[in-house]
């Protein structure tokens, strides 16, 4: 731990060297801090309040330059470290840069990456709903949505006439596997045109060839965005099998994780792999002035299954712009568990104070968030 902290500390200084001389070398050093006071009451009787980190944004600190070849061509890198402000420690442990760190080239052709990289689902989330899809109201966000994976090799189109598109190939590095038998394959296509926008973002995941349950591990997204000048209305389709059995919930964490070992795998032992859920949300926003602006969200997880293990929820909220860096919000969140469903209320980073087992499986959860964030 202290050797990270040295770490980040160095990087930083030679950072902010260089940044003085940006027009050379063009490296940039920015994050957030977001802190909110949660509170949670479940229809158990249980409650808890607590002040977590990462409602809209994770705390982070990040570096990230360009350098530029000539010919429309630069060389890019992009190395971003989380953490929890209210407690001052790291994210992850075990990893420097736990929320990104590759390096690319950017080219007339389309740009290229490898490192560990957000997955296209994460990348569209101001796409998904008013909140970013970060928040506790958010259902699509409560289900679980993949987010980066390592050894990812990745490339991206330009946008033409309006239509972007991206594939991923996460390797899973496993010994004794052929190459593409195990790996995390993603694509993505995004069209905007005017006040609208509308793709699609998913990925799918094989299991080991000795695994017993033989479905691929699939998340696929279908958003539509439309700006109607004063405010956006928001609707999203998912279909995933990446959830199964925690002991903090019937149905709360993913058999396709983050962070695995090793890393990208699913080994074909789970059975719940062979159950599907499809989650629909939609919701709004209106900008009151140019400082304030609110929302309103709704949405459905239906397991697909008939194991009756499906949710409902939503939230109204409001933030408020004290700047053009720092933002106050406030959310009022619902959300009800069907009777073998143990989903529970989440944020862009997992509350710290949280409730769990018999208050979350099959209950009705209500909350409250009142936050601030700041970038930088």
């Amino acid at each position: 731990m202290n050797k990270k902290i040295v770490a980040l500390a160095v990087l930083a200084t030679c950072a902010t060297g260089v940044t003085s001389a940006q027009a050379q070398s063009n490296i940039t050093i920015y994050g957030s801090v977001d802190q909110y006071l949660g509170y949670i009451k479940s229809n158990s009787g249980n409650k808890i309040i607590g002040l977590n980190d990462g409602s809209l944004l994770r705390s982070r600190i990040g570096f990230r330059g360009v350098e530029t070849l000539g010919n429309g061509y630069e060389a890019k890198f992009w190395l971003e470290n989380g953490f929890a402000a209210d407690s001052g420690t790291f994210a992850d442990s075990a990893r420097l840069f736990d929320r990104q760190a590759w390096v690319g080239l950017n080219t007339p052709y389309g740009e290229f990456r490898i490192g560990r990289q957000n997955t296209e689902i994460q990348a569209i989330g101001a796409a998904i709903d008013y909140t970013e899809r970060t928040t506790f109201g958010s259902v699509i966000n409560n289900f679980g949505v993949p987010s980066r994976y390592d050894n990812d090799i990745s490339y991206r189109t330009p946008r033409i006439g309006g239509l972007q598109g991206a594939i991923h190939y996460a390797l899973t590095e496993t010994a004794g596997q052929s190459v593409g038998s195990q790996a995390v394959y993603q694509l993505a296509l995004d069209y905007t045109n005017g006040p609208y926008r509308a793709g699609y973002a998913g990925l799918a995941a094989n299991p080991a060839p000795a695994g017993t349950v033989t479905n691929k591990i699939q998340y696929h997204n279908l958003y539509g965005t439309y700006d109607y000048g004063q405010g956006k209305v928001y609707a999203t389709y998912a279909r995933s099998n990446n959830v199964t059995a925690s002991s903090n919930g019937l149905t709360a964490a993913a058999i396709l994780s983050n962070i695995s070992t090793p890393n990208n795998y699913f080994a074909g032992t789970d059975p719940n792999a062979r159950r599907f859920f499809n989650i629909y949300q939609v919701s709004a926003d209106y900008r009151v002035n140019a400082q304030l602006r609110v929302g309103a969200l709704y949405g459905v997880i239906k397991d697909q299954s008939g194991g009756n293990a499906g949710a409902k929820g939503g939230n109204v909220g409001a933030f408020y712009d004290l700047s053009k860096r720092t933002t106050l919000y406030g959310f009022v969140n619902y959300l009800k568990n069907d009777e073998n469903a143990g989903f529970r209320f989440g944020g862009s980073a997992g509350p710290s104070a949280n409730l769990a087992g018999a208050d979350v499986n099959g209950r009705n959860l209500t909350g409250v968030q009142a936050g601030v964030l700041h970038r930088f």
